[in-house]
């Protein structure tokens, strides 16, 4: 199946059910033994794989009724892109998925367990972290996991062996560039073939140049792509694709993230959990970050991009009708909203942050103590641009407008007529 049908399958409303799905959850029937939890996984790297396995096993050993957890990975960008045929068609009972916006978009249609019940008796969670996990009905929906800031990563041997200085502003970005350039480094390691990297980097100049607001209301679709604010974005950003890595569009972020890993480039813009996960453990500690730099002073650096994941359980698995089975799957959103629960996995993943305030920090990384200031000192936390929207618009406009803005960045005007014709045709759908 081509990458464009993968996409175009996102938009599918309920005849979804009819075609054949990329994700088949592993039930064997509704109900079965009451005991065994089916977990649809989007985690399919191997750091963060292998740290839900040992948080899953822990549950098992500790469960007195001896449920057990079977897990269903599916590749991370099949997982995302077809979340609506999977929802609609045979989901497994639990699964991972992402807090705000794109939670609140299946809640409303109808997708997903209210689990209020469950909140009523979590503790460690903030106010905010309630928010981000509730829909526009009031109800809980998401039991929040771990969160991750995105920033400008780079390594500390690299700038100490040429004299490198976060900069603080644009100006000071484009200039730190430049000199990686002489230096015969690829100032910015650069992707966008999994279709969301990118998004990043525009979110990042456009809450700079915008602030966190604008981004808020064009994400909902009550701004116009057409507007001279975010022609400047697009402005700005073209101004930076000649320091960036070329040929974005067929490089992954694994290779990116490598190619800072290995030298090549100096810098990169990403969340926490994706140099990390390139970075072999010996080398954990020669990563580093600085937020992404000022462009109008007026919003400084007050938005900080830190998406927030959890578990979720969709409605359609014919296993929860059996309340043996939805008991079971309740109990697991539980425990996994424990400290101890986050501990466990954070041991074999260092390279997120965890959300409950019963965790344990002491043994936080010196890089994952930054990301806590980062986040704690932001003014405005965003979710990132595919999480903040519709996943249609996200999947079937963003990610090809993307993609060709930085195949040619030259027709400005002609991408953020296309992207508005689209966006108005999308969110007239309801």
């Amino acid at each position: 199946m081509s990458r464009r049908a993968l996409l175009r399958g996102t938009a599918i409303g309920a005849g979804a059910v009819t075609l054949p799905s990329l994700l088949t959850a592993c039930g064997s029937g509704p109900g079965g033994d009451g005991k065994t939890i089916h977990l649809g996984s989007n985690s399919s790297d191997p750091v963060p794989k292998k740290a839900f396995a040992d948080a899953f096993a822990a549950y098992e050993k500790q469960s007195k009724e001896g449920r057990k957890v079977k897990v269903n990975t599916v590749d991370h960008n099949t997982f995302q892109e077809n979340i609506n045929r999977y929802l609609q068609g045979r989901p497994d009972d639990v699964f991972m998925w992402f807090a705000g916006y794109r939670m609140q978009f299946f809640a409303k249609k109808g997708l997903l367990h209210d689990i209020s019940d469950n909140w009523s008796g979590y503790e460690g969670f903030s106010p905010a972290l309630k928010a981000q996990s509730t829909g526009e009905d009031g109800k809980q929906y998401l039991t929040p996991y771990y969160y991750y800031p995105w920033a400008v990563f780079h390594r500390k041997s690299v700038f100490r062996q040429y004299g490198y200085q976060a900069p603080k502003t644009l100006d000071e970005y484009i200039a730190l560039a430049r000199q990686m350039q002489k230096d015969k480094l690829v100032p910015i390691a650069f992707c966008d073939k999994d279709g969301w990297p990118a998004m990043g980097t525009f979110d990042y100049i456009n809450m700079r140049t915008n602030g966190y607001e604008f981004h808020k209301n064009l994400m909902a679709g009550q701004e116009a792509w057409t507007d001279k604010r975010v022609k400047q974005v697009f402005e700005t950003w073209r101004s930076l694709l000649p320091y960036c890595q070329p040929g974005a569009n067929g490089r992954t972020w694994q290779e990116a993230a490598t190619s800072l890993q290995r030298k090549e480039a100096g810098m990169a813009v990403f969340g926490l959990q994706h140099p990390g996960a390139q970075f072999p453990q010996a080398e954990q500690e020669d990563l580093d970050f600085f937020p992404f730099p000022v462009i109008d002073p007026e919003h400084g650096q007050d938005a900080v991009e830190a998406p927030i994941d959890g578990f979720l359980l969709a409605k359609k698995s014919k296993n929860l009708k059996n309340d043996k089975v939805m008991e079971s799957a309740k109990d697991l959103l539980k425990w996994l909203a424990t400290g101890e629960a986050e501990d466990i996995y954070l041991a074999g993943d260092p390279s997120n942050i965890a959300v409950s305030d019963r965790a344990d920090t002491s043994k936080y990384t010196a890089i994952q103590k930054k990301a806590v200031e980062l986040v704690s000192g932001a003014k405005q936390i965003s979710q990132f641009l595919d999480r903040d929207t519709r996943p249609d618009f996200s999947s079937v406009v963003m990610i090809p407008a993307i993609q060709s803005f930085i195949n040619n960045p030259k027709d400005v005007d002609g991408l953020v007529n296309d992207i508005e014709r689209q966006k108005k045709t999308i969110f007239a759908s309801d």
